[in-house]
Order: C-alpha cells, then structure tokens, then sequence
C-alpha cells in the first residue's frame, strides 16, 4: 500500500526530506508586525530573527485552511498520516481534521488519520519518522495508527529558550505553574504534558538550565538503545552539539539527530531556543 506523510511546518524536517515525494509540509502563515510570510522554503530565518528583534509587538502565527490540507489528501497515496503541532498550542490540529471530513463529504472514503504531535518541533519530526518506519516495513494502516500513538505517548519533550515573552505574550503557557523573572537571569526547563507547557526546573544562566535539561532527559528516558533523540536548534548548532554531548554522556541512544528550527519553531522558541524529544 502507498502512503504519504503530511506535516505542519511546526514540523522540523532535515533537509533532504522537504523534497522526498512521500512528505509534504503544510506551512503556517507567520506575522512580525505588518510582515507577513508563509513558513515554507522561502523562509529566511536570520532575516526574520532580525525583523523580529525590530519589532514592538509580538510575532504570531496562523493555522493552515482546512482547504489546504485537503488538497493535500487529494493524492494517489491509499494511506495518508498526518503530524500536527499539539492542539493545546495551535489550530492546526483541528483545521486538519476538519479536512478529513470535508474530503470524505466530497470525494469518499480514504484512509486518513490526524496524529495530534501532543508536542512541536522535533517531536513533530519524531513522529513522522516513526510513521515512516512502520509504513515501510509494510505494516497495515490501522496498525500503524496504533503503534505511533503508542510511541507518541512514551515521548518526552523539553525545551530551554533565552526568553519565553513571545510564549507568554501568545497565551502558550496555559500549563505553566510559575514564570520565573528573566531579570534574574533563571532559565526554566520546560516540559510537554499532555500537549501543554508545563515548568520543571530552572537554572541560573543557560549552561545550568541546558545540564538540568540533560539530567531530566536521561533520568526518565526509557529504552534510549530503541530511540533516536533529537534536538532541534534556533540559529544556535554550537548549543545544540553542547545538549548532544551533555545527554549522550549519560545514556546512548540508537540514533542522534540535530534540526534547525522553521518559521514556526523560530517565532516560539527565539533566538538561541533549544528543543529535545526521544
């Protein structure tokens, strides 16, 4: 059986995979002020990063149409998976959803199913990759389904930003239970529960919230031979090699891979933002 893997652009896919036949990413529109911009390969991230510390209002993000993911659907593939962003933080996740429908009403049945990521980033990318797997080794669909949810509700996300402002100022953190003064310069360790944002420790400066960060990751990893982290980084690689190391010294995984951050994932976690899942 075909199948095809559709993505938000939440969704941080290594390059090589943005021209494989069996993806197709569905961007996000993305706003700085009166500048506007689809978070798709003409994304230019140091420009944006640049409009973004101009800028005195807050940067934002707009959910796909459903129509544009049904156009997506609109393939030969018998199977279609789709990731989305967590529907906590984004209305990806129901857009998708509804465009299941709007196809079923419109053109028939078909195998469709929409995975909310309960997570971001490389969580996405996470997800996907699992998919892929299983779809290759030739599993059923409604195996595969079944499978990647399990996986989907062992995985852990983490993250550590410079500034957290923009999540803030977005409503994202609904699942924070304290926001600690940046003046201070305490960076939080932040988790994903449930596809919210939740706080689990802190460190004075980011080197000692990036070895918490590390410390958490691999106290509560589970299987880490049958896994692959993953890290996405905003225009930060240096920092993300220190989180590989720092992690890897403690407990081996089947697979490491680091990502640079879309539109998305830049707009939320900013400059220097780094993102962990297995």
């Amino acid at each position: 059986m075909s199948y095809k893997i559709v993505v938000d652009s939440c969704t941080d896919l290594p390059a090589e995979y943005h021209t494989d036949k069996r993806f197709e990413i569905i961007p996000l529109i993305l706003q700085v002020g009166d500048y506007t911009v689809l978070d798709d390969e003409s994304f230019d991230q140091l420009d944006y990063l640049k409009r973004v510390a101009e800028c005195e209002t807050c940067a934002k993000s707009a959910c796909p149409s459903p129509d544009r993911y049904k156009k997506a659907y609109e393939c030969d593939a018998d199977d279609v998976y789709v990731v989305t962003l967590s529907s906590k933080l984004s209305g990806s996740y129901n857009s998708a959803l509804l465009a299941k429908d709007l196809y079923h009403e419109d053109i028939g049945e078909k195998n469709i199913h929409v995975f909310d990521s309960l997570s971001a980033c490389c969580g996405q990318t996470n997800i996907a990759f699992k998919i892929m797997e299983y779809a290759e080794a030739g599993l059923p669909f409604e195996e595969v389904v079944k499978k990647v949810e399990t996986y989907r509700d062992g995985m852990d996300t983490y993250f550590v930003l410079d500034s957290l402002d923009t999540l803030r100022k977005n409503g994202r953190l609904t699942g924070m239970k304290a926001i600690v003064a940046s003046t201070l310069n305490i960076k939080p360790v932040c988790y994903a529960i449930e596809g919210e944002i939740a706080q689990w420790s802190q460190g004075v400066g980011m080197r000692k919230a990036l070895i918490k960060m590390a410390e958490l990751t691999a106290k509560r990893i589970k299987n880490p031979e049958e896994k692959t982290l993953m890290i996405t980084h905003i225009n930060c690689y240096e920092r993300a090699e220190v989180v590989k190391n720092l992690i890897l010294s403690k407990v081996n995984f089947k697979d490491v891979l680091i990502v640079d951050g879309a539109g998305v994932a830049t707009t939320y976690a900013g400059d220097g933002g780094i993102v962990v899942t297995c």
